[in-house]
């Protein structure tokens, strides 16, 4: 997935994909929602990272995901 929201750099966590302008990895949000957290307690775990930004990385992967549906 790309987004302008999430930066993988050699420097910046080993090169785990992270939202842009933290040391978060976006797996994190993922991993949050997956346990069945709501979008809120992951932002309370990790404040460095906004509602907006968090929600624009999940509309980004979002897309991503339908840009490479194939019709049924």
């Amino acid at each position: 997935m790309k987004s302008p929201r999430v930066i993988s750099d050699p420097e910046i966590v080993g090169g785990t994909p992270v939202f842009i302008g933290t040391r978060v990895p976006v797996r994190i949000l993922f991993e949050h929602l997956e346990a069945g957290d709501s979008l809120e307690v992951f932002i309370e775990d990790f404040p460095s990272v906004s509602r907006e930004l968090a929600i624009q990385v999940l509309e980004d992967a979002r897309l991503a995901l339908v840009l490479d549906a194939h019709p049924a």
